[in-house]
């Protein structure tokens, strides 16, 4: 009975469709939620979390994406060869779930924050559970990816085969909706602030809601257990392809010296242990692969998406108006910029140039996506020139710089050094200046000091009234932008009494007469700062954007009461990210251009020339690109010696370009095979090659008789000759 049962789930349907499938279905949008998720702020997690800088960051994340398009070829041998499918997706989704829930608990910053001051304390502590996590990661995402949507093919039968087609079209549905809606979701709650003893981004939770996703995949697939047709391992075709290469390869090596006579291709030294239809399949198989070898080039641009482009994000303005973007989340813009291209594309861009009668083959496709994206690249380098002309140059090793701040009420002659100019009263001026030694500050007309800027420093001098004198006072700024788009705010208190200033839950601390305040981190907005001195309370508003920095002045003319704000002056340490966002949207349109071209169209082309049998070894193949893609973006990021952003860009770019044209060349000379037309000649061969192995078996033997024959006859002759002998 419970046997019957067990039959009768496994093929209970809903609409013509397996139960099953919903699980798959299901379980892979959970999956894929929690991958792109957590892989969308992974990068602003080395940069801001672990401190690491921008090339060691990018370096790190290319590791990790390239270990998980390594490990697919570990998960089909495993699959295929060892477990099953369905035991290789438990299995290794448990190790997934387990690597999540590690990356978010090293996102915890209060597990080493002993003195509570918000940073660990112990940040190897951090990084040995982040990579511990992130490999672990690798492992589960990448070994259970070609086994996923190939048991959900093994749920249908013979008879449905218009439901599985349906359903493929329906699981990549799922992919694209995962990857969108973590990549819109998981930078919103990194953006949080969360913590126990103090507020930071909350990196667990953007690491933990994918992680719990993960554990719900993993418990969506599991109950589904008795209803899935789980298929035995039958062996992996990719293990027997490499052995057979192998087997070439040796035997060739073997039979080098010149009297051997030579054979048509390499593989035909395999035809002593294998198949001529399976060395017929392996050829058809080193053919498209072959035209593999420029294809990494592409991805090591593409997947810079969520490495150098967020990055180049984080110095940008995010203000949409009713909408404020993160930088982690322009990275959305490709998934809904593909949902727009492929139909487009596939229904009016193919037809139309088919119309026009031009050849656009595969392969042609092919050369123009790797095209659009040097372009990208291009499109990427223009946008960094006018945002590095927007950045501040901060003071090398070898010099210091400094801004003064006229505290007087009323204007001040000033000469630094070899700078002279005039200061109105509670104003600065506009620029740093630069000082590569010790300068002579002259106050006025009778004060005189003998100065000295630190190099590799920023400093506000404010100059204030010390009784009969005026007396400079050096304050240290920042020498870098503020991180994640934060504004670094400080205060100058120059009225009469100590001030408390605070701004949402943030304290500025108590000001104390001409002092400055620390810098505190407050995010884009209308900033509301309340300043108070016992119950007297003014309220300053100012609207701030992306990564700048102000020391606001309050002067000594200030007074508590109506219109309390109008004296306060705002002066700018470091000017806030100008360039939109917006700018990156011809970038990101041409690099999913170029991806709806290259990689839709060359897994079409790849499983159009290779036999039906060895779809897997080419998916294996192209999954291999993309891995190899990524380690040239870690080699460039640490052996390139561009110090300009743009010029990286560039560099890039002119590779794939290159690239591009050995690949249009290789192209031009391949000629198109029908794979079933190839294994169909094999097929009709084979009754007569065992017509002809038998006929030669028959000869073998007939000659063996005769031979036999003949030496009973000469045996019998001898004996008879030495009969007449004896006689």
């Amino acid at each position: 009975m419970a046997n019957s049962l067990y039959l009768k789930d496994k093929t209970a349907t809903v609409c013509g469709y397996p139960i099953s499938i919903f699980f798959i279905v299901v379980n892979e949008f959970c999956e894929r939620f929690s991958y792109y998720g957590m892989r969308a702020v992974l990068v602003l997690y080395f940069k801001y979390f672990l401190r690491w800088d921008d090339d060691f960051a990018t370096t790190i994340y290319h590791t990790f994406v390239a270990l998980c398009y390594l490990t697919p070829i570990l998960g089909a041998i495993v699959a295929d060869s060892w477990l099953g499918k369905f035991k290789t997706i438990v299995y290794l989704s448990i190790v997934y779930a387990v690597g999540q829930v590690i990356l978010a608990v090293s996102a915890i910053h209060d597990i080493t924050d002993a003195n509570k001051d918000g940073t660990p304390d112990n940040m190897s502590f951090h990084i040995a559970l982040s990579m511990v996590g992130l490999i672990l990661i690798a492992l589960g995402t990448g070994g259970i990816k070609p086994c996923v949507a190939a048991f959900g093919g093994d749920q249908f039968q013979d008879h449905q085969e218009k439901q599985r087609s349906t359903f493929f079209s329906i699981f990549y549905l799922s992919i694209n909706a995962g990857s969108l809606l973590s990549t819109v979701i998981t930078p919103i709650l990194r953006g949080q602030e969360c913590g126990i003893h103090t507020k930071q981004k909350c990196y667990p939770l953007a690491f933990g809601v994918p992680a719990a996703l993960m554990v719900v995949a993993l418990i969506v697939f599991i109950v589904g257990s008795r209803m899935y047709n789980k298929t035995a391992p039958q062996g992996n075709i990719m293990v027997k392809v490499c052995k057979c290469i192998g087997f070439a390869v040796k035997n060739r090596f073997k039979h080098r010296a010149p009297q051997y006579p030579k054979r048509d291709h390499w593989m035909d030294w395999a035809e002593e242990k294998y198949d001529k239809l399976l060395i017929a399949q392996v050829k058809m198989v080193l053919k498209v692969l072959f035209l593999y070898i420029p294809l990494p080039m592409f991805w090591a641009l593409f997947d810079q998406q969520g490495s150098r482009w967020t990055l180049q994000a984080t110095t940008m303005d995010g203000d949409f108006g009713l909408l404020v973007i993160q930088p982690d989340q322009m990275q959305t813009v490709n998934p809904i910029l593909i949902l727009i291209l492929v139909p487009i594309v596939d229904s009016v861009l193919y037809p139309l140039i088919s119309k026009c009668k031009l050849n656009f083959t595969p392969l042609r496709r092919m050369t123009v996506g790797m095209f659009l994206a040097a372009l990208a690249f291009v499109a990427a380098a223009l946008v960094q020139i006018q945002i590095d002309k927007t950045l501040p140059t901060f003071p090398s090793s070898t010099v210091g710089q400094a801004k003064f701040i006229n505290m007087l009420n009323n204007p001040l002659p000033i000469k630094a050094g070899s700078n002279g100019f005039t200061l109105n009263a509670f104003k600065a001026n506009e620029d740093y200046l630069t000082f590569d030694k010790p300068f002579e500050l002259q106050l006025g007309v009778r004060d005189t000091y003998h100065t000295t800027i630190q190099n590799g420093t920023r400093n506000t001098i404010v100059i204030i009234q010390n009784g009969p004198h005026l007396e400079p006072k050096a304050f240290s700024d920042i020498t870098a932008k503020p991180e994640q788009g934060a504004n670094a705010m400080r205060f100058l208190n120059g009225f009469a009494s100590a001030l408390n200033v605070t701004v949402g839950n943030q304290d500025f601390g108590l000001i104390v007469t001409n002092n400055m305040s620390d810098y505190v981190a407050v995010p884009q907005g209308d900033a509301q700062f309340k300043i108070r001195n016992n119950a007297q309370e003014c309220v300053y508003s100012q609207k701030l954007g992306f990564g700048s920095s102000f020391t606001i002045i309050i002067p000594s003319t200030f007074a508590f009461g109506p219109n309390c704000d109008s004296s306060i002056q705002s002066v700018v340490d470091i000017r806030p990210n100008t360039i939109h966002m917006a700018w990156m949207i011809p970038q990101y349109f041409l690099i999913t251009a170029g991806e709806v071209v290259f990689s839709v169209t060359g897994l079409e082309f790849s499983y159009s020339q290779a036999p039906s049998n060895m779809k897997s070894v080419l998916q294996a193949g192209w999954l291999l690109t993309v891995a190899v893609g990524n380690i040239i973006v870690l080699i460039v990021a640490e052996a390139a010696t561009l110090s300009d952003q743009w010029a990286e860009y560039i560099l890039f770019a002119s590779l794939l370009v290159l690239v591009c044209i050995i690949f249009a060349v290789m192209a031009y000379f391949y000629t198109y095979i029908d794979p079933t037309k190839v294994e169909a000649q094999f097929a009709q061969n084979k009754p007569e090659e065992k017509k002809r192995k038998s006929l030669e078996m028959a000869c073998k033997d007939s000659f063996k008789h005769d031979k036999e024959d003949r030496r009973s006859s000469d045996s019998s002759s001898d004996e008879e000759e030495a009969k007449q002998t004896k006689i």
